[in-house]
């Protein structure tokens, strides 16, 4: 640290060092902004590191590789590193570098913005970098310029960003993580961040967007960005606090002491305190992850999956689940199930197959299309169900169906609404699967369907259940057996 002397020498050595590693930055001017004593844990170091690489970039005005979303615990020093440190550093290397800071309200972006002023402002920094001033007629909370041409700018969800352009965009915690979060204030997140802030770069091939947060909801911003992270346009860090398969880049899993990811912050008493807050909020903020260890009502990680299929099915169904129009967030869904006869121990059951999953938002026309291109690719063993909603337009959606499927074995399922609600219906299903009776043929289909799952009653959709819960009543009806069970074919 530097001397109240400030040696020039001292003072040379930390320009040169704060230069060249931004972790050094961080270390160096902790002290500005806070009064409690540092804990270097080990993801400090690794998240300034993410950054430097991407910032390094846009120095060179290089193509980006990636976009970056870190899912992590409130207080481990994510908004320090991310919004407040990273804007300044980045000054001593380019000087004219724009940079935007949002967060779920204006006044907590302001906060961050002010931190980051006070960090230039200080005696410690003017005597390492005189050259970094802030210009006298661009000084506010919202937005300061300095003499180069660099600029930061606050702002929250939904705010103005009109006339920006930044080489560098930071998103720190769209969604309040102390809860209030509605699903239109989930959607409003999401669609200002896609529709407005990503069109605020100075070249949308050069300027990267960076995520943090903890996770809130399944449809949070962080879906949005692992989606992307599965085309390989983002790189996702999943740190939850305590030992998980949802760690990303799983590598990372060798830093976790005793199972935890900070031992001193994060330990396990404070992890306690958390879980009794309940166990959706430990499981959303604290383990990145916005559901109930292994879902709500289907305990997902009993699902078995595989690459091969048995050669031989008692019965196999196609079920469709028809949504109403076309868009509206609702998804037509065919899935193909099949039940397969075991013996164990001298006694025979049944085990589920979920063979294929068809799934599209179609107009009616396009629907009906999908529908028997698919009947006749499955083949006319394979029996089609059809779910029929209530009312006379329910009855005229599923018999317009059937005609459009002559020589197959078609059935029509009014719902019935005597069960209950969905959760209801889905009830049986559900015991099959936690009692790891279902099995998945490997598909590209997989990830949404178990994600649904998952959530459900929660799900953003849940149509994929619905027409699961469909195929299985209908897999499950009694089946007569006459002679011997070998041999039997599909």
């Amino acid at each position: 640290m530097i001397s109240q002397a400030y040696a020039v020498d001292e003072i040379q050595l930390i320009r040169a060092i704060c230069r060249k590693s931004f972790f050094e930055f961080v270390k160096e001017f902790w002290e500005i902004i806070s009064s409690e004593p540092p804990h270097w844990n080990w993801h400090i170091e690794y998240l300034c590191n993410q950054m430097q690489r991407m910032a390094e970039r846009v120095f060179k005005r290089k193509k980006k590789k990636y976009d970056l979303l870190v899912n992590i615990s409130p207080g481990t020093t994510k908004s320090t590193v991310m919004s407040i440190m990273f804007p300044v550093w980045c000054w001593l290397r380019m000087p004219e570098f724009q940079f935007i800071g949002c967060s779920y309200v204006e006044a907590i972006a302001e906060d961050n913005s002010v931190k980051s002023r006070d960090i230039i402002r200080s005696e410690k920094f003017q005597r390492c970098f005189p050259e970094v001033q802030i210009r006298d007629d661009a000084d506010t909370k919202i937005l300061f310029k300095n003499t180069k041409g660099g600029w930061r700018y606050a702002v929250g969800i939904n705010g103005p960003v009109m006339g920006k352009h930044a080489h560098f965009i930071v998103i720190d915690d769209p969604l309040d993580p102390k809860g209030g979060n509605s699903a239109a204030k989930i959607k409003e997140a999401n669609e200002w961040i896609v529709n407005t802030l990503s069109t605020r770069k100075v070249n949308k091939q050069v300027t990267p967007m960076a995520l943090v947060m903890q996770r809130i909801h399944q449809n949070d911003p962080s879906n949005q960005f692992i989606k992307r992270a599965k085309k390989g346009k983002v790189k996702h860090i999943c740190l939850p606090a305590k030992m998980s398969s949802n760690i990303q880049p799983w590598v990372l899993h060798k830093h976790y002491k005793n199972g935890l990811m900070d031992p001193i912050r994060l330990d396990k008493e404070s992890l306690k305190e958390a879980k009794d807050k309940g166990t959706l909020f430990f499981a959303s903020q604290f383990q990145q992850d916005p559901a109930p260890p292994g879902g709500y009502m289907f305990k997902v990680n009993r699902f078995k999956i595989t690459r091969y299929q048995p050669q031989h099915f008692v019965k196999v169904v196609r079920a469709w689940d028809k949504a109403g129009t076309k868009g509206a967030n609702a998804y037509t869904v065919g899935t193909k199930m099949g039940v397969e006869r075991r013996e164990e121990a001298g006694k025979f059951y049944d085990h589920f197959w979920v063979l294929d999953v068809k799934r599209g938002q179609w107009d009616s026309a396009e629907r009906e299309d999908i529908i028997k291109a698919t009947a006749n690719e499955d083949g006319k063993d394979v029996i089609v169900v059809i779910e029929e909603e209530p009312g006379s337009g329910g009855k005229q959606s599923a018999e317009a169906t059937v005609r459009n499927l002559p020589g197959f074995n078609v059935k029509t399922v009014r719902v019935d609404v005597s069960m209950g609600g969905k959760e209801q219906r889905a009830d049986p299903y559900s015991a099959q699967v936690n009692a790891g009776n279902f099995s998945l043929v490997k598909g590209e289909w997989n990830d949404d369907f178990i994600e649904e799952h998952k959530y459900f009653p929660n799900s953003t959709n849940l149509d994929q259940v619905d027409s699961a819960g469909l195929g299985f009543n209908e897999c499950h009806q009694p089946v007569v057996y006459i002679g011997s069970l070998e041999g039997y074919e599909s």
